[in-house]
């Protein structure tokens, strides 16, 4: 049964046109999927709704346009039998009812006409094959061959037919399951994770756009370490990312271990989840620490050391981009510089707080400064009590001097005041690399609080340093 809300929405423009097209073309039409899916489950006000009808998708989506004013025009999708139209906030995507059938090395399908029993046959999952009726003689009447709505109450995630076909013929199910399961916080039925594990090999011949598109909304859950904990224990993390298999385990030699760097990261990812909703942050917190499974080893003297892992770490940001044909642009470049300095202000916090530090922090961070300090009080992980809070309270005390020194110093992005132009002009050089001793020099007595960020100082400190290398100035 459907509730009163989900009859009032059934009321609303929207779908009174739908309906009033469905009758004057004889059409048996129905509301499906995700759609019907979130409204039972809490009212959602879901933008995207599926329609499938017993005919033609196309020839109905046609309709509908003519029925909304301001409608744009429908988008075809003839080889698919598919359709689109956008209206106001919302899209509609019109399919005519059809049956599957799968060949072994491809996820895309065959397809033919077919009833409504045909087309929720094909659909993933039980919560997912939900219809709701169009049509004016049985308006909102809810067809659930698969106890669909009885999964929904119980936080069941089910497949309509034989788990092992299901997630046999299209491997990207395997995905979305643990992609729902996570989303609303639901279990997978134990003959589903069986069928999954079992065919966990398949994932290969799924794109790695689709399989990208499903972590993205992994790592966009309120806690997504449920995810990435059900696909490595389910054998698919293996044959996406590999590095975050590689961080498991704890090794021990004479007494002397580490933590296990796979927990961590989960931990670190739904911590930073409680404070952004920025994606490439999120992939930033996952990958943050995947360089310390090639840079571990073991001294006798001190433990086990992870020398240089942001670096390491960094460098395997590029190559796992380019692998899951992720974008390689400023998302890639800005993951990698998070990982690259995700130490840094860790080391600051440790240590006593210097203006020094500080500023040279701000200086390589730039623009994503904030974003790192929220990486790196998310990679706060300690149970002890005492520690946690000893680290809270120093990354207040590095917030604060940040404070302090860039209002002070003007540091963030900046460029020394003396310009490479002005050090040729004086010097009356062509360029050349005594040119770039200056600048730095003049660089760095800033950053270290030699002299102020401003015109007079480092002008004083270049003719300076241009006498030390020899130089005279022009006219001289």
């Amino acid at each position: 049964m459907l509730n009163k809300d989900f009859h009032a929405v059934l009321q609303k423009e929207v779908f009174q046109a739908l309906a009033r097209c469905a009758d004057n073309l004889s059409l048996e039409s129905y509301l499906v999927g995700g759609f019907v899916r979130d409204h039972i489950l809490g009212g959602v006000k879901a933008k995207d709704i599926d329609v499938v009808t017993v005919g033609s998708g196309i020839e109905l989506a046609k309709a509908v346009q003519k029925q909304l004013p301001g409608t744009q025009a429908v988008q075809q999708f003839k080889s698919y039998g598919t359709a689109m139209v956008k209206w106001r906030d919302i899209s509609l995507e019109f399919v005519g009812a059809r049956k599957e059938s799968y060949s072994q090395n491809s996820r895309n399908p065959k397809v033919t006409q077919g009833t409504l029993e045909d087309d929720q046959n094909r659909r993933d999952f039980t919560i997912n094959a939900l219809a709701v009726s169009l049509n004016r003689k049985d308006k909102g009447t809810l067809i659930d061959p698969f106890n669909g709505l009885d999964d929904l109450q119980n936080g069941i995630i089910r497949t309509p037919l034989e788990p092992t076909v299901t997630y046999s013929d299209d491997p990207l199910r395997m995905l979305r399951a643990i992609r729902f399961a996570t989303q609303l916080n639901f279990k997978i039925e134990d003959k589903s994770i069986v069928a999954i594990k079992k065919n966990a090999h398949r994932i290969g011949i799924i794109s790695k756009e689709r399989i990208v598109d499903e972590l993205h909304k992994i790592l966009l859950t309120t806690k997504p370490s449920s995810g990435f904990l059900m696909l490595e224990q389910n054998d698919l993390l293996e044959g996406i990312l590999p590095e975050l298999i590689q961080l498991k385990g704890i090794d021990e030699i004479e007494g002397k271990s580490h933590k296990d760097n796979f927990y961590h990261t989960l931990e670190v990812v739904d911590n930073i989840s409680q404070h952004t909703e920025n994606l490439w942050l999120r992939w930033a917190a996952l990958l943050h620490d995947i360089g310390k499974a090639p840079t571990k080893k073991f001294h006798p003297k001190i433990g086990w050391t992870f020398h240089g892992h942001e670096f390491v770490g960094s460098k395997m940001v590029h190559k796992l981009f380019k692998r899951l044909k992720m974008p390689l642009n400023e998302k890639m470049k800005y993951v990698q510089k998070l990982v690259m300095l995700s130490s840094r202000p860790i080391i600051i916090a440790e240590d006593i707080v210097t203006d020094a530090a500080v500023r040279r922090l701000v200086f390589d961070a730039g623009e994503i400064l904030e974003d790192l300090i929220t990486l790196c009080e998310a990679d706060i992980t300690t149970k002890n009590p005492d520690r946690f809070k000893r680290y809270r309270n120093n990354f207040k005390i590095v917030r604060k001097k940040i404070k302090e020194v860039e209002k002070r110093d003007r540091i963030r992005n900046f460029q020394p005041p003396v310009t490479g132009e002005v050090i040729m002009n004086h010097f009356n050089l062509r360029p050349c690399k005594e040119i770039g001793m200056i600048k730095e020099a003049i660089k760095e007595a800033i950053l270290e609080g030699e002299i102020p960020n401003e015109y007079n100082a480092a002008f004083a400190l270049m003719i300076k340093k241009g006498s030390e290398i020899g130089l005279e100035a022009y006219g001289e």
